[in-house]
């Protein structure tokens, strides 16, 4: 019997500003990084704290002025802050994972798993947990596999793609709009008719990439992601993610090939393996 469970994937926003002075440049050329693109999203009053901001801020200075840098320290912007705006991000009816912990079960006791969390994160015992296999229904009928993280390992995804959105929304072409922050399909239709309407455009592709989540090769996106991250022990989260599998009718499968759909950090991965392979 298929799951109609629902994660907390990063969903693109339903309406767009339709600012067609920016669609328009946006179709030309590449832009720069919108303002307040690298920060998640929060509730009000569950924001990382200014200082936190601020140190994310001088990462992506230097990762805008250097393309070829390397960030060997990253970790530590994984902090209490940011690991409790991440939960606060999250969406309370989601699916639990494997664990069965809800959203309103993790924040009956918030502060101490928070902590707990936090201490295992920087001294390295950290375990992923499998991901649940659950069903969503497809327009043609069939059915898209997706990957419901336990509680705890969304909120650290969500904090971890936080810090990574820092340096990657600084390298991200100005045309690429999938489940990027502060962009939604409505700018790129937006960005796609102005340039229609402005240039000389002879033909429209529209391709798919058919079960890209599930298919990427691992090893690859490692070595893109080590271009710029030295950080060894973000390196092994991420492993860690990848390598956790998946739980379906009770058994457990490894999972050697692609990320996770329906994983907080999969979007950021899957958008790390298309520059590379794509866009550069």
């Amino acid at each position: 019997m298929h799951d109609h469970g629902k994660s907390d994937s990063p969903v693109v926003p339903a309406k767009s500003p339709n600012n067609a002075a920016q669609a328009v440049a946006e179709a030309v050329e590449e832009r720069g990084l919108p303002k307040g693109n690298a920060a998640s999203k929060t509730r009000p009053g569950h924001r990382a704290g200014q200082g936190a901001s601020s140190a994310l801020d001088r990462v992506r200075r230097v990762a805008s002025k250097d393309k070829q840098a390397q960030f060997t320290a990253l970790l530590h912007h994984v902090d209490l802050d940011r690991l409790r705006a991440a939960y606060w991000a999250l969406r309370p009816k989601a699916a639990p994972g494997v664990d069965g912990v809800t959203w309103r079960n993790y924040g009956q006791d918030l502060e101490r798993n928070l902590h707990d969390l936090h201490e295992r994160v920087h001294r390295g015992s950290y375990r992923a947990k499998p991901v649940r296999r659950a069903y969503i229904p497809k327009r043609d009928g069939r059915f898209r596999p997706l990957g419901v993280a336990a509680l705890e390992d969304k909120v650290l995804q969500r904090a971890v793609v936080e810090v990574l959105n820092s340096i990657y929304e600084a390298d991200f072409v100005g045309f690429s709009y999938g489940f990027r922050p502060g962009r939604s399909p409505h700018d790129a239709l937006d960005a796609l008719a102005a340039g229609i309407k402005k240039k000389r455009v002879n033909w429209v592709l529209d391709a798919d990439i058919r079960d890209y989540f599930t298919s990427l090769d691992q090893s690859w996106l490692l070595k893109f992601l080590e271009h710029r991250i030295a950080d060894r022990r973000v390196l092994r989260l991420i492993q860690k993610w990848l390598a956790a599998g998946v739980i379906e009718d009770g058994s457990w499968s490894e999972s050697v090939h692609g990320t996770a759909q329906g994983a907080s950090a999969s979007p950021l991965l899957a958008n790390v393996y298309l520059h590379y392979v794509f866009d550069l």
